[in-house]
């Protein structure tokens, strides 16, 4: 099986492992991964978003640490991210953008339609209100990583989509730190093509639907 086919075996899997593990929050009615969803699909190896922080915790913990950020413990931990998670959904809601809540992290998926115009990576002016709204809330909800990815479709070269994912994760890492975001918080990749959401591509939205940027945020746990 080549690496296309496994990536979307994987991706089937892991979605009907969460449509499976997915509990619903009596207070917001919003659905989520339960714990025990959760090992399951990170059991099946599918699903970047899963995956261990950027560049690994060690060297992201003494940077976070030098900048006077300290961690959270026990109960806490999901206080936090219930009460962000809810500021994001409120300052994102009717904008395109998508807030999903994985276990104790946050995913905000933001489709390139209204990030960026097509084949560049200077954010949209339309979009900067929001963009700001987040940053607001990223810098006020200090006590987290912050990974930003890149995404394109698979129209055009591997060597040109990874460095245009790369400069569009970049440039909202960037966006943010020019408004409070603490750089030492945030660390980009991008996956170029390699990350499809819908695979194959038949159309534009399917297409559409593949360039994007996401940010996860992950809370910083104390030792």
């Amino acid at each position: 099986m080549n690496f296309a086919k496994k990536l979307t075996v994987g991706a089937m899997a892991a979605s009907l492992l969460a449509t499976a593990a997915c509990t619903t929050n009596p207070e917001t009615g919003n659905r989520r991964l339960s714990n025990t969803g959760l090992g399951a699909i990170l059991g099946t190896g599918a699903g970047y978003i899963l995956g261990d922080i950027i560049g690994g915790r060690n060297s992201r913990t003494e940077q976070i640490i030098g900048a006077g950020i300290g961690g959270l413990a026990g109960a806490a931990v999901g206080r936090y991210m219930d009460q962000q998670e809810a500021e994001l959904r409120r300052e994102t809601a009717g904008t395109g953008v998508d807030v999903i809540r994985q276990g104790d992290d946050l995913i905000l998926r933001m489709p390139s339609g209204i990030t960026f115009a097509y084949n560049r990576y200077d954010i949209q002016p339309q979009f900067q209100s929001t963009l700001n709204e987040v940053a607001n809330t990223l810098s006020q909800y200090n006590q987290t990583y912050i990974d930003i990815y890149g995404h394109t479709d698979s129209s055009g070269s591997d060597a040109y989509n990874q460095t245009l994912s790369e400069r569009r994760a970049e440039s909202v890492a960037g966006y943010l730190s020019a408004r409070g975001v603490a750089r030492a918080r945030m660390a980009t990749r991008g996956f170029g093509e390699t990350q499809l959401l819908v695979n194959p591509e038949r159309t534009e939205a399917d297409r559409a639907a593949n360039r994007r940027v996401e940010i996860k945020v992950v809370p910083f746990r104390a030792n």
